[in-house]
């Protein structure tokens, strides 16, 4: 029998500044609403909103992080958010970042006997690595390995992201929450040409593409040097960076000869990754990878980097190529072989589109709600015994 559902959502970013994360929950939240069920979000805000949200956004008590001031901590419940939770009277907790406030949250769940699950959005682990404090990775794991044990459920969005949690010995109730992508919207139609020749590429230069947030976790410094070794092997080619963010002094300073795009969404996004040749993500940070998923959508073939998003979306040799991180000649041989071949990004092109169909998401938050609906009955026979 299905359980009526209302869902506080606990996040670290929700509308103040656009990535994957907030896609997903932001298109997680209109798919409940449109079902029937209610839904509280509880995070941090700021002045200036990235975007328009779906649902009733309660914004809670938070400071800058540290060396990324753009992104905002949530420090916890406080009485006032406290009697929201409890005038909302919700029947589940989902966690959407390992915060202060998501500990406060498992912290309150426990004492209400309310089910609380969490998604797996970043791999902050790999942070430490981009910011000169690499030493505290380990304890990063030790935070999050314990964080996420006290939940009842634990969704990863990739069956490679899941089996990296499992060899980590994560002692949860371990499930996939995929991502899915608007076919709709990213498609090969969307390729412009004039638009291409407004940015001064001509119809025949093989165009590289990056979008995401121009932030160094990314693989930006990486991104820089392949192509570095394109242009020492004489490999004729432009580069297209589509985002925003902090690092984009360092990366327009870096790649002098690139094109910057800034922010795109929707319709302008739809045609920027669809009139690009080929896409390339070198970051190791996503779980996912929503943006190599949407390229892939719109007929472009991927070169990433081998991780967790990208292993469970790029079929190697069939939809793109994928490398080691760090292994410059690899990645570097891979977009050649693009480049000098029309024939063979064609043939990945087709091939991504296939399997991008694979991703709807209706049928993927359906089956999220199927999970929720189950950690709400164990807890219900967990608290009658």
């Amino acid at each position: 029998m299905s359980i009526p559902l209302r869902v506080a959502l606990f996040a670290g970013n929700y509308n103040y500044i656009m990535d994957g994360p907030v896609r997903a929950l932001n298109r997680l939240v209109d798919y409940l609403e449109r079902q029937g069920f209610a839904v509280m979000v509880f995070a941090p805000t700021a002045k200036v909103a990235a975007l328009e949200h779906k649902g009733t956004l309660v914004s809670v008590p938070s400071i800058p992080i540290p060396m990324r001031s753009e992104y905002r901590l949530g420090l916890g419940i406080t009485p006032r958010i406290k009697a929201e939770l409890k005038a909302f009277k919700p029947t589940i907790f989902h966690l959407a970042a390992p915060d202060p406030l998501g500990s406060a949250a498992i912290k309150l769940a426990k004492q209400w006997q309310i089910p609380v699950v969490a998604s797996f959005h970043t791999r902050f682990d790999t942070y430490a690595r981009y910011y000169g404090v690499a030493l505290l990775e380990k304890y990063m794991n030790r935070y999050l390995h314990n964080f996420y044990s006290q939940c009842d459920q634990v969704y990863a969005p990739s069956q490679s992201m899941a089996e990296e949690l499992q060899k980590e010995n994560l002692n949860t109730d371990l499930r996939i929450w995929s991502r899915g992508v608007d076919c709709e919207r990213f498609n090969p139609a969307r390729r412009d040409l004039e638009w291409r020749r407004s940015l001064g590429f001509a119809d025949e230069d093989v165009v590289i593409s990056f979008t995401g947030r121009i932030v160094l976790e990314k693989g930006l410094a990486f991104f820089a040097e392949v192509v570095d070794a394109l242009e020492k092997q004489g490999q004729s080619h432009k580069v297209l960076i589509v985002g925003e963010g902090p690092a984009r002094p360092w990366m327009k300073k870096r790649l002098p000869t690139a094109h910057f795009t800034g922010h795109l969404s929707d319709e302008p996004l739809a045609r920027a990754y669809a009139s690009a040749d080929i896409f390339f993500n070198p970051s190791i940070s996503e779980t996912f990878g929503n943006v190599t998923l949407e390229a892939m959508a719109c007929g472009v073939p991927c070169v990433c980097a081998e991780a967790t998003g990208s292993r469970s979306l790029v079929q190697h040799g069939e939809t793109g190529f994928m490398a080691d991180f760090g292994d410059h000649k690899t990645f570097a041989r891979h977009l050649g072989a693009l480049i000098k071949s029309p024939e063979l990004r064609a043939k990945f092109g087709y091939a991504a589109i296939t399997a991008a169909h694979q991703f709807e998401w209706d049928a993927i938050l359906g089956g999220l709600v199927d999970n929720y609906q189950d950690a709400i009955k164990q807890k219900q026979r967990l608290s009658s015994d």
